[in-house]
């Protein structure tokens, strides 16, 4: 292949995104289909692998398809505002503190069940003991 040309493996190495990604991602639109070579072969550029390597750093930082589509979008008019940017990485921003908040509460609840264990016998576990169904007297 020629200077700037790359094969699918290729740009797999060089962004570390599966094969099986790219084409997920060429299936739902995020990456245009490439052109091929005489020999059938999809053949990348280097738009491609920019392109990539943006959507890879996105999901890296937890972006959704959605966001990422809309990011792309906005990305390529230079000249507009990037109020529609700064909201979609807010919205996202609040997205992770939710995650966390979340996960700081599951943090303290196993916290407190592990405390409540007095390492005794299966039938005395409070970690078993919490984790059974409660008993809905059906």
């Amino acid at each position: 292949m020629s200077a700037g040309v790359r094969t699918i493996g290729d740009l797999s190495k060089v962004t570390g995104t599966k094969v099986e990604t790219i084409r997920y991602y060429e299936r739902i639109g995020l990456l245009a289909a490439p052109p091929r070579t005489a020999g059938n072969y999809r053949a990348y550029g280097d738009a491609a692998l920019g392109r990539l390597s943006f959507i890879r750093r996105a999901r890296d930082l937890g972006f959704g398809i959605d966001q990422i589509r809309a990011l792309l979008s906005l990305s390529e008019k230079k000249k507009r505002s990037c109020k529609a940017v700064d909201a979609i990485a807010r919205e996202h921003l609040a997205e992770v503190e939710g995650k966390l908040a979340d996960l700081m509460a599951l943090r303290c609840e196993l916290d407190s069940i592990i405390r409540q264990c007095g390492c005794g016998t299966i039938a005395d576990c409070r970690i078993i003991e919490a984790l059974a169904p409660v008993n809905t007297g059906r």
